[in-house]
């Protein structure tokens, strides 16, 4: 089964994160797939806005920690170079967050030009009980999303934040109606997707202009202090607590 599904109606395009038995977590097929797929995207002329969401339950439960640890394949897209994609993407890129979003499947947000949310979708950063650090340029767009404040919290405490929480510290333009949300999403694409792409392009990168270089460095710097804590003491007992299934933060998911 494939890791993406990837449709495209009247110059939107949908890409859906497909591993629904694994609550969409990333894993080195999903990370190298998706740049692939956001790469395609920004060149494709059939496509003026990207939506990614997840199939079902799950928006995504993050990493993969049961594929963590394994020698990366030198010929697949890293999370670097995912993440890249990402900010560099140069048309509207919307995320329709239909259920729960853990470790990357919050921070990612934080690069997506709009998000949102159902209603019943919780988010949470869980680094400091697995051992790590955060990604996905977080470290730098939480901070500018949320404020100094808001931002270590969300992404120190680990703690669950409702999808109107998310709203509220900025990282979501809306919550919707679990029923409602693709509707909604597809309603605010079209809207931008009528539209002329030249002027989308120049506006979104001008918006971007401050911040592309710092998000980078922030991946990278991010990526840094994830590899010098990975297979740590507190990264080992955290991810052997959840292999055991005894790791309260995953006891709900």
């Amino acid at each position: 089964m494939a890791v993406i599904t990837i449709k495209t109606d009247e110059f939107v395009r949908t890409i859906t994160m497909n591993r629904p038995d694994a609550l969409n977590a990333f894993n080195d097929d999903m990370m190298h797939e998706l740049c692939e797929a956001f790469l395609h995207a920004a060149i494709d002329d059939s496509v003026r806005v990207l939506i990614l969401t997840g199939a079902g339950r799950a928006f995504s439960a993050g990493a993969d920690l049961k594929s963590m640890g394994g020698t990366p394949d030198p010929n697949k897209h890293d999370l670097r170079a995912l993440m890249n994609s990402m900010i560099d993407f140069p048309k509207p890129f919307l995320i329709a967050a239909n259920g729960l979003g853990v470790g990357i499947g919050m921070t990612i947000h934080g690069v997506a030009d709009m998000s949102f949310m159902a209603a019943s979708a919780k988010f949470k950063a869980p680094f400091s009980s697995l051992g790590l650090t955060a990604e996905a340029a977080s470290t730098y767009t939480f901070s500018r999303l949320m404020g100094h404040q808001k931002a270590c919290w969300t992404l120190l405490s680990g703690e669950w934040f409702t999808a109107a929480e998310c709203v509220d510290m900025g990282l979501a333009v809306a919550v919707v109606p679990d029923d409602e949300l693709m509707d909604t999403v597809y309603a605010k694409a079209n809207t931008l997707a009528a539209l002329p792409l030249a002027s989308l392009i120049q506006t979104k990168k001008l918006i971007q202009a401050p911040h592309v270089e710092s998000m980078k460095t922030s991946v990278y710097n991010e990526m840094l202090g994830l590899a010098a804590l990975a297979g740590g003491p507190a990264n080992k007992e955290a991810i052997t607590a959840f292999l055991e299934k005894r790791d309260p933060d995953f006891t709900n998911i």
